[in-house]
């Protein structure tokens, strides 16, 4: 039986992950979650399970459990929640993330950590590889959170060099899917709520911006194939379909029958003008590739959604 820890595993990724184990009866499961930006909701199916257990806590905060693995997702991830949190979100990407990897040194554990596509800032290159170093600010308003994710790994990286600790590295695209928030200030989780209260959707900038969204089930099947890889450097995972954020409204406003009209508000600082992966590592190392449709999965997240208005 392995022993695994999902730190984050009340959010939206983590829950999904922490589901996904679970189900696979040789892992027992302990989800570690101080409930910041995460639910227990998420969770709630699993509770009564018995290789599952949910701890109330910071990974800020020592933790002691023998385990095989690790997985670090403890960390806001939407804008809206890492601009509201922003020490905490520093925080966990360093105190936390040092924390995890001490225990996974002490016990011998492979640790996987969940960095993001945003580490490339607004990128100069076009689909983003593993090599490129990107294109940051260091004191905008989004830099707590692209900031924190670098140096967490730069953290992984030094375990590994001076340590020897058994690292894995996850640079996560744009990923949607059921138990995303309902506030979290996303484009596809915004669109459609405002969608299902016929409200204006809200395009910031001119809508020709571009992101690249994974469905949930796609990147879970990544990481536990990134987990269960030897491969110790960093690894793009998302998927690599590129749409524009009109298109992404205007495919929303359509499946929806909403009346909603679409209006244009200035573009954030440091908002990224395009963001789409280049998988071509994934795809060798781990014979990793996405396979669900953004039309398919864009489906089941908004009957996801109009659940929650029921």
């Amino acid at each position: 039986m392995k022993k695994i820890i999902i730190a984050g595993g009340a959010g939206f990724i983590g829950s999904h992950l922490c589901e996904f184990l679970v189900e696979e009866k040789n892992n027992f499961i302990y989800c570690i979650d101080n409930l910041l930006t995460g639910s227990e909701k998420n969770i709630s199916h699993l509770i009564e399970k018995k290789n599952f257990e949910f701890i109330n806590q910071d990974i800020c905060s020592k933790i002691n459990l023998e385990v095989d693995q690790i997985y670090n997702l403890a960390c806001p991830a939407s804008p809206i929640q890492y601009q509201n949190h922003p020490i905490e979100t520093i925080n966990a990407c360093i105190d936390g993330t040092r924390n995890l990897l001490d225990l996974a040194r002490k016990y011998n554990a492979t640790i996987l950590q969940a960095s993001t596509s945003e580490v490339y800032g607004d990128p100069l290159e076009h689909p983003q590889s593993e090599s490129y170093h990107g294109n940051v600010n260091l004191n905008g308003p989004r830099s707590c959170y692209d900031e924190g994710k670098r140096v967490a790994e730069t953290i992984f990286y030094n375990y590994k060099t001076q340590f020897n600790v058994d690292i894995r590295i996850a640079r996560i695209f744009n990923t949607y899917g059921p138990r995303m928030q309902i506030n979290d200030g996303r484009v596809v989780s915004n669109f459609i709520n405002q969608s299902i209260n016929n409200a204006d959707i809200t395009i910031y900038g001119d809508g020709s911006q571009t992101r690249s969204f994974c469905y949930i089930i796609d990147m879970i099947a990544g990481l536990v194939k990134l987990m269960d890889s030897d491969y110790q450097n960093p690894m793009n995972l998302g998927n690599d379909e590129e749409y524009s954020i009109l298109d992404i409204a205007n495919q929303i406003v359509k499946n929806m029958n909403s009346d909603s009209k679409i209006i244009f508000e200035d573009l954030p600082e440091n908002d990224p003008l395009k963001r789409k992966p280049n998988l071509s590592l994934a795809k060798e190392i781990i014979n990793y590739n996405p396979k669900i449709l953004f039309s398919i999965g864009l489906t089941d997240t908004i009957l996801y959604f109009k659940s929650l208005y029921e």
